[in-house]
């Protein structure tokens, strides 16, 4: 089960991932994200490497200790973290508040105020980033929330933080995010175009 992230057979970029038919399977599993570029600050020297790309982070669908009624699968996870946003994938959330220096778009109240995104614009700076950054494997099991906690004890993963505190960044990383989401809190609601303008090819979530 391990090797699948130490010596993964197959590592995705976001292109790969567009393809039709998509390569992902609907079905449960595991899947971990390899980084190229590393956001400013998060340690990675004990992080497992293949290829120089450094492992971050693993999630599972579906998350049935989370969410006991969620029916996603690995397809609709992995593709929702690569063209979604930051109010539905804790992932995208993370690395934009990390990169907020670099891409210029912190985390906003949009709509109605009660979602919290980088904006349009915001995402589709993301989506640029991950389509040269991120690279997705995965392995299906029927169920993955059994072996989550194995994984985050067997592997250094600086991004997770849910059943992750062991691990030295989650707590920083916790409090960074929650610096973010408060100033988004005081600062007005944007009003600009919300309707998620994809600058991928491909975006279908069924």
């Amino acid at each position: 089960m391990n090797s699948i992230f130490s010596n993964p057979q197959n590592l995705f970029s976001l292109n790969e991932i567009l393809t039709k038919p998509c390569p992902i399977p609907k079905k449960n599993g595991l899947y971990g994200w390899f980084f190229k570029q590393i956001p400013a600050g998060v340690p990675v020297s004990e992080c497992e490497t293949y290829n120089e790309l450094k492992l971050l982070y693993i999630g599972i669908s579906p998350d049935k200790k989370g969410k006991p009624n969620s029916t996603q699968t690995l397809q609709h996870r992995i593709r929702y973290h690569y063209q979604g946003n930051a109010e539905g994938s804790t992932l995208r959330r993370s690395l934009g508040i990390l990169l907020m220096s670099e891409s210029g778009f912190p985390l906003r109240r949009v709509g109605s105020g009660k979602r919290m995104t980088f904006t349009n614009k915001g995402e589709q700076w993301l989506d640029s980033w991950m389509r040269d950054n991120a690279f997705v494997s995965w392995i299906e099991n029927d169920e993955p929330w059994i072996l989550e906690e194995e994984l985050l004890h067997t592997f250094a993963l600086p991004l997770n933080i849910q059943g992750n505190r062991h691990h030295s960044f989650a707590a920083e990383l916790n409090k960074i995010r929650k610096r973010a989401i408060a100033n988004a809190k005081e600062a007005p609601i944007f009003l600009g175009s919300e309707n998620r303008k994809t600058s991928l090819k491909y975006i279908d979530f069924t």
